[in-house]
């Protein structure tokens, strides 16, 4: 059997999770704090015929040799956690991070998880929570009767209650930050879990130690651009023809042979 025929399936293999990706990247161009991924791939194993250096009389050496190779194999679909621009929203309790960070989130049953997405609500009582009711760590309760809040750069959360000239401060929005971003696992629902990979979270101030800095009444975009990940898909679509080509190809080579008579 023609090895073409096996080596031209892991191409379309290989096409179709850059496609797969592709398609999520594109599926979530409008996601706050969406992260784009990237499809990366390796070539495999290869049949030697020869080695390069072989000898081929008593003074010479083969310079090449001949290496047939077996296809390609997806080696890891990558995070890129490049900034998004930022979109102003002018709602008090919408937080962008400008540069490198996390908020940091706990589940309903106390594990914790990280994101990029800022557009915090209040809940029942007050507590600034996501779209899914997750809590923010560490907790930040609004007055009933804030007339006024305001989360600097640094994260300070300060509000303007009823008769009181100044403002009180009830809490600070801290970040975190971890050593590899792109080993953290995607959980969906813009949430990531640390791992092994990722390393230790760290937890700081915004602007402080490398971490970015807040912007209030702002929310990130999702960093894809559609016009790379149109350009990807386009690429990936033409590889896969091309491999489906070579298959039908030695599909017609199998055939003549099969043809052949004495």
């Amino acid at each position: 059997m023609m090895q073409s025929l096996y080596t031209s399936s892991t191409g379309m293999l290989g096409m179709q999770t850059q496609i797969d990706t592709t398609a999520n990247n594109i599926a979530n161009v409008n996601t706050i704090g969406y992260k784009k991924s990237r499809a990366e791939f390796a070539d495999l194993m290869y049949r030697v015929m020869e080695y390069a250096g072989t000898s081929t009389s008593d003074t010479t050496k083969s310079p090449t040799g001949i290496e047939v190779g077996l296809g390609v194999r997806p080696t890891a679909i990558n995070k890129i956690f490049s900034a998004g621009s930022l979109k102003q929203t002018d709602n008090d309790l919408d937080i962008a991070i400008t540069g490198r960070g996390f908020f940091k989130l706990e589940l309903p049953d106390g594990t914790e998880v990280y994101s990029r997405n800022g557009a915090f609500k209040r809940d029942e009582n007050g507590t600034l929570v996501n779209s899914d009711g997750y809590r923010l760590v560490p907790e930040i309760v609004i007055p009933e009767d804030a007339t006024y809040i305001s989360i600097g750069t640094d994260g300070i959360v300060t509000v303007t209650q009823p008769g009181q000239a100044q403002a009180t401060q009830i809490g600070q929005v801290l970040t975190t930050n971890f050593i590899n971003p792109a080993g953290l696992h995607a959980m969906g629902d813009n949430l990531f879990v640390e791992t092994d990979s990722s390393g230790q979270p760290v937890d700081g101030t915004p602007g402080v130690d490398g971490l970015g800095l807040l912007r209030q009444g702002f929310v990130e975009l999702s960093n894809v651009q559609l016009v790379v990940e149109l350009t990807d898909l386009i690429t990936g679509q033409r590889a896969y023809d091309a491999n489906s080509k070579v298959i039908t190809t030695s599909d017609e080579m199998l055939q003549t042979t099969n043809g052949l008579k004495r």
